[in-house]
């Protein structure tokens, strides 16, 4: 792969494993099993796959050994939480998983620093349109976000823009000898009301981590759409301890997301 030194944090990367289908397969039954070598096995089979996404982002001052060992961190997350029932590649999964890791450590190492109080308004607006999109069905504008949690749409604007990273939806992020896989294909296409599975999948893997009664509350209030009184009336909770629980699951939902 042009571009790259031969090592990269002692990993000589012209001598990486290159897994068939049939392999990959067989290796990622053996790690459902419980097999610790057959998940190092796997982690090394796809360390290309890193390589392939980091680097678009190694035309700056980036060490590419802190962004390969922060891709890695994506792909051992990636196979973690992989589902093979969902009837997708590998590969199509870990792409946005090792992206969003480097991603997350550039924003949160970048020179030109965003505010702690900024991030908050931006992933507080991000979460209030996924919200209001379920409820509405409909994408909200920024007029009707900024009244829901009681922020001028200036802020909430500048604020989005601020955590932005411009880039073309045609651009590659990886290929494994076929059609390249595009930042377009990760899209989920609005105007059919087609869900992210993307999405979904990191939804519910959010909501796995939730104790079972806060996992509950969440079911009912988001997914079968009843009121803070009636989740308290069926199980047996006052309204408040309603509110309390489902602002404590909601946060660490946003803090897995994030």
């Amino acid at each position: 792969m042009s571009g790259y030194k031969v090592e990269i944090c002692g990993v000589n990367t012209s001598k990486l494993p290159l897994l068939t289908t049939e392999e990959k397969e067989e290796l990622f039954k053996r790690i459902l099993e419980g097999d610790l070598q057959a998940r190092e096995d796997y982690i090394k089979g796809n360390l290309r796959l890193v390589l392939s996404v980091i680097q678009r982002f190694t035309g700056g001052n980036e060490n590419i050994d802190d962004l390969f060992q922060i891709g890695c961190i994506g792909l051992i997350k990636a196979i973690d939480n992989f589902d093979i029932t969902q009837n997708v590649k590998f590969s199509t999964y870990a792409v946005p998983m090792i992206l969003g890791e480097v991603r997350r450590y550039l924003r949160d190492n970048n020179s030109i620093r965003v505010s702690r109080s900024i991030r908050d308004t931006a992933y507080k607006a991000i979460y209030t349109k996924e919200a209001l999109m379920k409820k509405q069905m409909k994408e909200p504008t920024i007029m009707e976000i900024a009244e829901e949690i009681g922020i001028s749409k200036e802020e909430i604007t500048y604020a989005l823009d601020a955590i932005q990273s411009p880039v073309s939806l045609y651009e590659p992020v990886y290929t494994d000898g076929g059609d390249p896989l595009c930042v377009m294909d990760q899209i989920s296409d609005k105007k059919n009301r087609e869900e992210n599975w993307i999405e979904q999948i990191s939804l519910n893997e959010a909501m796995k981590r939730l104790p079972e009664r806060e996992r509950h509350i969440i079911d009912m209030r988001f997914y079968d759409g009843k009121t803070q009184t009636e989740v308290a009336e069926e199980i047996g909770i006052s309204q408040a301890q309603v509110s309390r629980l489902e602002k404590s699951a909601l946060k660490s939902m946003r803090n897995y997301l994030n």
